[in-house]
């Protein structure tokens, strides 16, 4: 079973234990890697299954939904914009964004979650803006925009496992109607572990 780094920590302590009252004979080994290293390991028939982030191109797979995981907006104790209830993505745009280097697909969805209707009515993105630094994983990003660098994004599911609780950030939502990514375990399709593979989805 593949996870993605930005779920695994999160997600799968409880999941397995879930697993395990489910299924005792169960032995699962797991390999936590970036979705694209995932999904070729997949489709090559080295993993049987794997838990991802939506949307990616699933051409080949078949997958069942797990959970839909907010995406929100962080930053430092004291910003202005920690203020809002909610923050408008536009107001991110001239800020100094932190986000995971290239090749997590959380980057790529927290810059899709933050969009909007331009002035002259054409889609803008924070992608758009570019700059910023990138961190290596959640915990130093959290522990980067405490230190005041910048603001970020973070998935509902690192807050609400703690990750945010003793960082120096505040976290509100995003006034967007698509901040979010879809929790999903993908297989190949047609394999013989699809009954397997669905049975998955359920702890989670």
């Amino acid at each position: 079973l593949g996870v993605i780094p930005t779920i695994a920590p999160l997600l799968l302590p409880g999941a397995l234990a879930r697993l395990r009252a489910a299924y005792p004979d169960l032995r699962p080994f797991l390999r936590e890697d970036q979705t694209a290293r995932l999904i070729r390991a997949l489709k090559s028939g080295a993993l049987d299954a794997a838990v991802i982030a939506l949307p990616w191109d699933l051409n080949g797979l078949d997958h069942a939904f797990v959970m839909r995981d907010a995406i929100l907006a962080a930053t430092p104790n004291g910003h202005p914009l920690a203020k809002e209830t909610r923050i408008a993505p536009e107001a991110l745009k001239h800020e100094e964004m932190i986000l995971l280097e290239d090749g997590h697909c959380l980057r790529d969805h927290a810059l899709a979650a933050c969009s909007w209707t331009g002035p002259g009515g054409a889609q803008e993105s924070l992608a758009t803006y570019g700059g910023g630094f990138a961190a290596t994983s959640l915990n130093t990003l959290v522990q980067m925009v405490g230190s005041g660098l910048g603001v970020s994004l973070l998935p509902a599911m690192a807050v609400e496992a703690g990750l945010a609780r003793d960082g120096g950030i505040s976290v509100r939502p995003l006034a967007s109607d698509h901040a979010f990514r879809d929790i999903a375990v993908v297989w190949r399709a047609g394999s013989s572990h699809a009954a397997e593979a669905r049975l998955l989805a359920e702890p989670f």
